[in-house]
């Protein structure tokens, strides 16, 4: 049994990967900042870990086997308005977690994001040169470069993920579904790509690439190419709502504060030949994230914070 601490918990990847995988093969301790949990299945830890002896406290009283690092200031948008916030949290803290994990002989993954792309090409490989195009893209990009510069044998993955949030406003998926089933008018943009993954498939995912002990760069996303008008389709026809009610737009007309790379399509061979077998397909991970929505899990989550 493989003792992960989750950075980040009440996240959507954090909490998700927490809530789907503690008690099963492997044990889950959550840290989070803003939110505490209440009735949840895994421990939990509250603290500021940019705060000085944060992460070494931490550390010592978990005693975990992997730190997964999801934690991070998301918020596109905001990291604008907050550059100096979003140092803190997404490029320095990573670099000190991976550096303390390697102390502790801990291994550690650490998530980043498709976004450090510019988009102009798409099919981005591992080698392909970054070119971030807001304050969130490129301190993630500074975050995944302390990481393996301190910590050359932790994993990065760079990823696009959708679920559930205990907010129900993280994830595009979500803005889809929870505005569709109100019949508003959406836009969708048609000129905007890219390779989502439903965030139960990801987890997953983590855990393989974990058994197999892959470390240094993958990107670790959805092997299908898509718009974002089209997912908005295909999150409508899934969950018999009315496609109609989404416009084609273009990002340009979006009023949108930071820039957006509008092709963040990533080449995943690296990946899949690591793993021995192709990622999740969208259909199935569209299927369970409808079923999560059936079975009330959205709701459930929003009862967790205190």
């Amino acid at each position: 049994m493989t003792h992960f601490l989750v950075t980040g918990a009440s996240g959507l990847l954090g909490l998700n990967f927490c809530l789907a995988v503690d008690g099963k093969k492997h044990k889950v301790t959550g840290v989070d900042y803003r939110n505490p949990l209440k009735w949840i299945n895994f421990k939990m830890q509250q603290a500021n870990l940019t705060k000085p002896g944060a992460i070494e406290r931490i550390i010592n009283e978990v005693k975990p086997d992997v730190i997964l690092h999801c934690a991070a200031n998301a918020n596109v948008d905001d990291c604008e308005s907050h550059p100096e916030e979003a140092e803190a949290v997404n490029s320095i803290l990573p670099g000190e977690i991976a550096m303390a994990a390697s102390n502790h002989k801990i291994r550690m993954i650490h998530i980043s994001t498709d976004a450090v792309f510019d988009g102009e090409v798409g099919n981005y490989s591992e080698n392909a040169m970054p070119n971030p195009l807001s304050v969130y893209s490129l301190t993630k990009l500074r975050g995944e470069n302390a990481v393996l510069a301190v910590n050359p044998q932790a994993l990065v993955l760079r990823v696009n993920f959708y679920g559930w949030s205990i907010s129900g406003t993280r994830s595009l998926a979500e803005f889809f579904v929870n505005n569709l089933a109100e019949q508003k008018q959406l836009k969708g943009f048609t000129d905007v790509v890219f390779c989502p993954m439903m965030v139960l498939d990801l987890a997953d995912t983590i855990l393989e690439a974990n058994e197999k002990g892959l470390n240094g760069l993958f990107h670790c996303v959805g092997p299908e190419v898509m718009s974002k008008y089209d997912f908005g389709v295909a999150i409508a026809n899934q969950f018999e709502f009315d496609p109609a009610l989404i416009s084609p737009t273009s990002y340009l007309e979006g009023g949108l504060v930071a820039a957006r790379s509008p092709n963040l399509t990533l080449c995943t061979d690296k990946l899949t030949a690591a793993l021995g077998h192709p990622l999740p397909a969208f259909q199935p991970g569209l299927k369970k994230f409808q079923s999560q929505y059936r079975h009330g899990f959205p709701e459930m989550i929003k009862t967790l914070v205190e």
